[in-house]
């Protein structure tokens, strides 16, 4: 049995409190004094000197993981599923590999969208210079020339991006239910132009430039001995706070700093951005939705500052699990009236799919959509793709 660095630094002050605790009354002191060093010692940073470095792939078969003829994610050479806990008493080190993944997946799900999809990724702002920050969408060819019908996609909130419903059912299920693409497949074949948003593409992570320190020096009039004497002093003092830093912060990540996208800063501007570029110039005479949870409070979020316009445009808008509150949003009475006719909301529901389900607020129909767990969760997203697509035909 392996023994952690933490353990060993903790057990002779456990060992001290318990052969303490033994004794009288006249200890109670020495008791105290221990439980204040215990207090002082920062358990999450001891723990972090047990890690193996945070050092990952960048690829899938770096983790020696490919996805098979059915979608799901296996490895490569034990054809087992994705394993969370790849090294024991590990959180932070196995939910850093998993985000890590998660990075790969998203990039591969970009990679299907324009590749079996056929979607084309457009850069935003559209008028961005070459330095700022940008984001992006997917479109089909035919999304602003189609003069029938579009259909425009909208994910929730989270670590999810352009594509994807799911990270872990993508991981966990396969990639028909953890990603849009059922949705944008069967959209197509229904001669629906398509739009997918990609509003958790807010902004971008650079590193906090480091601030030079001014020395002392550089604005004293102390003799030229006595600086000196306070210059070896000062670097002495930071070569040794340096190593103590460290020994207690082995693997101290870079401090980053975000940097916004310009009319894009969060799933309701984005959802507006889209709106006023993109689908407002689009030929078709018919707009629907797809929205699933925050994705419903950006749509009503849109109709709240564009209400006129989405009305003249959309026909239809399916709901998943969606988080709007019409209260919250102060949503009008207008717009109220406008999503009990064109809206409706497919909840997590022991009912058969499809089933009446009452709602507190005041807005549009809520239906089962037969599941008993979030959407986030379960992996029978066709049924809900086939049902939604039926609604707003």
């Amino acid at each position: 049995m392996s023994i952690s660095l933490s353990s060993l630094i903790l057990l002779p002050i456990w060992i001290s409190m318990a052969q303490i605790q033994q004794g009288g009354p006249d200890e109670k002191e020495k008791t105290t004094a221990l439980k204040d060093l215990l207090s002082r010692i920062d358990l999450d940073e001891l723990m972090k000197k047990d890690e193996p470095p945070l050092d990952f792939p960048d690829t899938l078969e770096g983790f020696e993981y490919a996805f098979n003829e059915k979608g799901q994610l296996r490895h490569i050479k034990t054809g087992e599923p994705f394993v969370f806990n790849y090294r024991e008493d590990l959180h932070r080190w196995n939910q850093k590999r998993y985000e890590a993944l998660g990075e790969i997946i998203t990039k591969y799900v970009y990679e299907l969208l324009e590749k079996d999809c056929n979607l084309k990724k457009i850069s935003i702002p559209v008028d961005a210079t070459e330095s700022e920050p940008k984001s992006f969408i997917f479109m089909s060819e035919d999304a602003l020339t189609n003069p029938q019908k579009l259909m425009v996609l909208i994910h929730g909130s989270g670590v999810v991006r352009a594509g994807q419903w799911a990270r872990r059912l993508i991981i966990n299920e396969d990639l028909d239910s953890g990603t849009q693409i059922p949705f944008i497949k069967r959209a197509m074949d229904e001669g629906y132009g398509v739009i997918v948003l990609n509003p958790n593409e807010n902004y971008i992570e650079v590193e906090k430039p480091k601030i030079p320190v001014q020395s002392s020096s550089d604005s004293s009039d102390e003799p030229a001995e006595k600086r000196e004497r306070k210059d070896k002093v000062s670097k002495e003092t930071k070569k040794r706070r340096d190593f103590y830093e460290k020994y207690r912060n082995p693997q101290r990540e870079k401090e980053m700093m975000q940097l916004y996208i310009r009319e894009n800063g969060s799933p309701e501007e984005h959802a507006v951005y889209v709106w006023d570029h993109f689908i407002a110039q689009s030929a078709a005479e018919k707009v629907f939705f797809v929205a699933h949870s925050y994705g419903g409070l950006a749509f009503v979020e849109l109709m709240i500052q564009r209400e006129a316009d989405v009305k003249s445009k959309v026909t239809a808008v399916a709901l998943t699990d969606s988080v709007h509150n019409v209260w919250h949003q102060e949503a009008g009475k207008t717009i109220r009236e406008w999503m009990r006719e064109n809206c409706c909301n497919w909840v997590s529901s022991s009912e058969p799919l499809d089933t009446s389900v009452e709602s507190m607020l005041p807005d549009c129909p809520r239906v089962s959509a037969a599941l008993l767990i979030p959407l986030d969760q379960f992996s029978s997203f066709l049924e809900l793709s086939s049902a939604s697509i039926k609604y707003i035909q």
